[in-house]
């Protein structure tokens, strides 16, 4: 497994980090998602990353219970705060209030005494932001976390909030967005603005909600027990993918992988590795396998002429909109 700095921080982290948003607690049964985190560490993942939010905050004390005993110090723990844990009106959001009563919950559920990267879940319009990063430092000055991120933020909110981290002595490292092969809203303004301020980019479904696999083909239902079959937890998110000009194009890809002696999925998680911004890919999984599959792309080199192939294929299916970068526009 290689390792990667998070950002232009001194943190290293696995280049492929393990994530738990809707299998842990949810989609899979406790047993299925101990052995998962279990293959994840014999295959040298150190990076874990999950949300308060996840399951009804069920995620983080499952995985608090499959790193139980692990050496903490070898380890690179990430949660979230912002989306609704319970039915207060301060129970979302990035409020002081709800930031200081968020990191002890998540402590006490992953059972750790500091995470080291907290991160805003998404941009909250509703706070000042200098209440919400003044927050942040008291997290870290008091111990609880080393780092902080942000999740799908803006150019333009991201440009906001570095100098007031700086200002206030702490580190703004990361901002994790989704970003695959078919979907590069970050490209264009995001990246610039993070390679410029030094975070680096933790992604998340980097196989676009499990689409560039190949498991799902043009004209057919999708296979039994797959994520695009579980209204609960899977649905909602991948319907967008399962269009028939969009499954073709992916089927496209299947040659390119095979000649690279790569899965399918190995060459969708190395190709978001080849962007630079690129700290760190999360992968999820329902079975072990999965999870040994995935962790074959550490390490992988995509030559030019592979990418620009790629690049070929999927060009007419590929979502840019840097728009679609957004948060809510009510407080959740």
């Amino acid at each position: 497994m290689k390792h990667r700095h998070l950002g232009r921080s001194g943190l290293l982290v696995s280049e492929i980090a393990y994530g738990n948003w809707i299998t842990h607690g949810s989609q899979v049964e406790e047993d299925a998602a101990l052995a998962c985190v279990r293959a994840a560490l014999d295959e040298g993942i150190t990076t874990f990353d999950t949300a308060d939010v996840y399951a009804g905050t069920r995620a983080e004390e499952v995985l608090g219970r499959a790193l139980k005993g692990e050496r903490r110090e070898g380890l690179e723990i990430f949660t979230k705060v912002y989306w609704r844990t319970g039915p207060g009106a301060n129970d979302s959001g990035l409020s002081r209030k709800h930031i200081m009563e968020s990191i002890d919950g998540s402590l006490r559920r992953l059972g750790t005494e500091y995470v080291d990267l907290y991160q805003a879940h998404r941009f909250d319009h509703f706070t000042p932001l200098e209440e919400t990063m003044e927050a942040f430092a008291d997290v870290v000055h008091r111990g609880k976390a080393h780092y902080i991120g942000v999740s799908e933020w803006t150019a333009g909110e991201i440009r906001a909030a570095k100098p007031l981290a700086d200002e206030l002595k702490i580190r703004l490292v990361s901002n994790q967005p989704q970003y695959s092969m078919l979907w590069r809203v970050i490209e264009a303004e995001v990246v610039p603005a993070s390679e410029e301020l030094g975070l680096g980019q933790i992604v998340w479904s980097p196989l676009a909600q499990g689409v560039l696999t190949g498991k799902y083909k043009p004209g057919q239902q999708p296979p039994a027990g797959s994520r695009a079959t579980d209204e609960k937890s899977g649905a909602g998110f991948i319907a967008r993918w399962l269009e028939d000009d969009v499954l073709t194009a992916v089927a496209r890809l299947e040659p390119i992988a095979a000649e690279a002696g790569l899965t399918m999925a190995q060459l969708g998680v190395a190709w978001v590795l080849q962007n630079p911004n690129v700290s760190a890919a999360i992968i999820g999984a329902s079975r072990p396998e999965q999870v040994r599959d995935n962790v074959k792309a550490s390490g992988v080199e995509l030559d030019a002429g592979l990418l620009k192939a790629i690049d070929e294929i999927l060009d007419p299916v590929v979502t840019r909109d840097p728009s679609l970068t957004s948060s809510p526009a009510k407080r959740p």
